[in-house]
């Protein structure tokens, strides 16, 4: 049996890292690059582990249920966090982490997510970042979600750890993620001795076997057709070009925002102020007495393929997103949403004007 899929030769080093390269230009950054054999969940924890230890104070914000991940596993590492925590309507100011640091100078690591997929808020880095560097904090940055549908600029925002993963605004695969790391970050690595060492986690492992080898023998048989996968995907947005692929998520999201104001029937913006909205996904507020997952399950029964979910966990009652990212960041599919949104909503007899919410996208569209 033959398939494409199959019988592959294996990829060398020199093209593992060559496919690095290109998500350092993605990310224009001089830092290190590191891809890492798994889901982005592995390099966020990774790089979390190799940092963090007894010795550590951590502010960690919290604007979505990652940030709530990051502070378990900084306690687990025996570091002390300090959990700065805003309503996941809304987003973090630089002023509160000045504040924070103001409470609690001892601060030396921060971490934050840049866009919530989970919620539909996105964080202001740049103006954070100048706060972190003036207090000489260590800054860890979640990115996975923002890459690809906002900028994400590293070096320009004085981030020590910047994880991104291909499965959401990039449109690529899930099974492999990366990390830019700057030389703040490897020294503050090497000097914690509960970083992880030979291990699956360790980005010390990478850094002294890969790296420091001139990037000439990998530390195991990588994932390979993920690896391929990621290459075309980076591929494609050099094609497209980034900014053009950032502003079909920026209208993605514009569009679907301003649909839903004019569709009615009580639906509304979960984040309240649309500057705080990530391009990545829109969150919707469920009209009162109704259960964002019932809705949810009505939209869909007409296009299972619509990129429409419930929240998670307590959410599910009344938060919905539309996930209008990747392939989805188009016309055709905010339209599709916003339709069988109208309809789920007349099913529970609630007033909608349909024509009116694809009206309001296609004139919100940029």
């Amino acid at each position: 049996m033959t398939h494409p899929l199959l019988d592959l030769a294996p990829l060398s080093a020199a093209h593992f890292a060559s496919i690095e390269d290109r998500v350092a230009r993605l990310l224009r950054t001089e830092q290190d690059v590191v891809i890492m054999q798994g889901e982005a969940l592995l390099p966020l924890e990774g790089a979390i582990r190799a940092c963090a230890g007894p010795g550590t104070t951590a502010l960690n914000v919290i604007t979505g249920p990652y940030g709530q991940t990051f502070g378990d596993w900084l306690r687990d590492c025996g570091a002390s966090v300090i959990d700065l925590t805003v309503p996941f309507h809304t987003a973090v100011t630089a002023a509160q982490i000045r504040e924070a640091f103001a409470e609690h100078p001892e601060i030396d690591f921060v971490s934050l997510v840049h866009a919530e997929a989970a919620t539909g808020n996105t964080n202001p880095v740049a103006e954070i970042g100048e706060v972190v560097r003036a207090h000489g904090a260590l800054f860890y940055l979640d990115a996975v979600a923002s890459i690809g549908a906002e900028p994400v600029l590293p070096d320009a925002w004085g981030v020590d750890l910047c994880v991104i993963g291909a499965q959401k605004a990039m449109g690529g695969p899930a099974g492999v993620s990366a990390v830019s790391v700057s030389e703040r970050a490897w020294a503050r690595m090497a000097a914690n001795p509960k970083a992880p060492r030979r291990s699956y986690l360790s980005l010390l492992d990478w850094k002294e076997r890969w790296i420091d080898g001139g990037r000439k023998a990998l530390l195991f048989a990588p994932a390979q057709l993920e690896m391929l996968a990621l290459e075309a995907c980076l591929e494609r947005i050099e094609a497209d070009g980034l900014d053009a692929v950032m502003a079909r998520h920026a209208s993605a999201a514009a569009a679907t925002r301003a649909g839903a104001l004019a569709l009615g029937g009580g639906l509304q913006p979960y984040v309240h102020d649309a500057r705080e909205a990530a391009p990545v996904a829109t969150t919707l507020r469920a009209p009162e007495g109704t259960v964002a997952a019932d809705l949810v399950a009505r939209a869909l029964a007409a296009d299972p393929a619509l990129p429409l979910s419930a929240g998670g966990g307590t959410l599910a009652r009344e938060m919905i997103r539309v996930n209008h990212y990747g392939p989805d960041a188009t016309r055709g599919v905010v339209r599709a949403s916003l339709t069988a949104l109208g309809t789920a909503l007349a099913e529970q007899n609630l007033e909608v004007d349909v024509q009116g919410a694809l009206r309001a996208a296609e004139e919100a569209w940029r």
